[in-house]
């Protein structure tokens, strides 16, 4: 928390200063530019290794705890349907309200002049796709930042993986886990450095646009908010078609959880008060020790609305124009890699999440180094969106596997 108080300290000091000074400094500005441009190089080149690491683990791990019993194997099915609803939300509602509520036009204006690299990005069209999907070379492939071939060969290794013995396949997953918890300490040493970076982005972008930096921040808060409250308010939907428990009692049995999600901004640290909230609704026990701990492990719901979310939010920051074929595909790999996300805080798992989808979708990733300075408003209502969800879920998959809960609407 105190690092997460610090690089939103730096950013503000960041535009502040960057508001005072103007153009009367270019000098510090172009300074200020070159460190901001390096630390965000350090982030994105863990980007690529991150995300095929976890992308293959995920997909490992999943599959091998949907063999383990039919509650798990159903359990999996119900979070795997729920994460395509969650990115078709974001595909649909953010977009619907951008054109609501624009992004305040200073503050897109600014980011385009005062991001490198935001006038060149090419979209990827449909031809490309087919061309480059399957690769003559994988490892060019990830040289050019290609996401989507590099994506395809991942699933693709991590299908075969789940067809070799396990003595065989045990060290190949185990390099990936390593490698992704590397590349993760690799990030944390980053992100220390993160005050510093985010300092010297918000002084280039408090120069160029003055207080509409400071709008454009609130803006994209709130949106992203907005996005997690519907997502919220679905489980609560949730409760009551698929378990028959009313939004009242629902909510008295989950505010102790969702307290502790907020405290926390960690499912897993909520994870005895949403048993204990379950129990409050009559879930058996049997169905609660086996769906939640797989919830908290590897179903994050609001993350393929709030990953793509970001994205379409950086698009329509940047002033790009996005055709539905690389809304599509953001869809596509938004669901994909949320099965490899790590139930880590916001701020470190971040760039590893988002980046992907910025990548194949042809938008710049640049802006995700001022934005992960504010992660942590958002990263509240993706904990408390995914709390809620999880007992949903488990109270629905208890009733629809045979639970005698007392079925009281109020």
């Amino acid at each position: 928390m105190a690092r997460t108080l610090l690089i939103l300290a730096s950013l503000i000091v960041g535009l502040s200063l960057g508001m005072a000074m103007g153009n009367h400094a270019a000098g510090g500005r172009e300074a200020a530019e070159i460190v901001g441009t390096i630390w965000l190089n350090a982030l994105r080149m863990t980007v690529l290794p991150l995300a095929v690491a976890l992308l293959i683990t995920g997909i490992v791990k999943t599959a091998q705890t949907a063999s383990s019993g039919r509650l798990a194997a159903r359990s999996i099915g119900w979070m795997l349907a729920l994460l395509v609803l969650s990115t078709c939300i974001g595909a649909l509602l953010i977009p619907a309200m951008l054109r609501l509520f624009p992004v305040p036009e200073q503050a897109s204006m600014a980011l385009q002049a005062g991001m490198a690299g935001l006038g060149h990005v090419t979209a990827p069209q449909p031809s490309d796709f087919f061309l480059s999907i399957v690769p003559t070379n994988i490892i060019a492939a990830a040289v050019d930042d290609a996401m989507l071939p590099v994506i395809l060969f991942s699933l693709l290794l991590a299908f075969a993986l789940l067809r070799v013995p396990q003595q065989q396949r045990a060290p190949v997953t185990d390099f990936f886990e390593g490698l992704s918890a590397a590349i993760i300490i690799m990030i944390g040493w980053i992100l220390w450095l993160a005050p510093l970076g985010v300092f010297a982005l918000a002084y280039g972008l408090g120069a160029r646009s003055g207080a509409a930096a400071f709008g454009g921040l609130a803006h994209y808060v709130l949106i992203l908010v907005t996005t997690g409250a519907v997502i919220w308010l679905g489980a609560m939907l949730l409760a009551l078609v698929g378990a028959h428990v009313g939004p009242a009692r629902f909510l008295r049995a989950s505010i102790p959880a969702q307290a502790v999600a907020l405290s926390t901004q960690s499912s897993l640290a909520s994870l005895p008060a949403m048993l204990e909230g379950v129990d409050a609704l009559g879930v058996r026990r049997e169905t609660a020790d086996v769906v939640l701990p797989i919830a908290v492990t590897i179903f994050r719901v609001t993350s393929p609305a709030f990953n793509l979310g970001v994205a379409l939010y950086v698009a329509a920051w940047a002033g790009i124009a996005l055709t539905p074929w690389q809304i599509g595909i953001g869809v596509g790999v938004a669901t994909l890699t949320t099965l490899g996300s790590v139930s880590l805080p916001g701020s470190v798992s971040f760039i590893g999440s988002i980046g992907p989808i910025c990548l194949a979708m042809g938008l710049p990733i640049e802006p995700l180094g001022l934005l992960v300075a504010i992660e942590s408003f958002p990263d509240l209502m993706r904990t408390l969106g995914n709390v809620t969800m999880d007992m949903a879920l488990t109270a629905t998959i208890d009733r629809r596997e045979g639970g005698n809960a007392e079925v009281r609407l109020p």
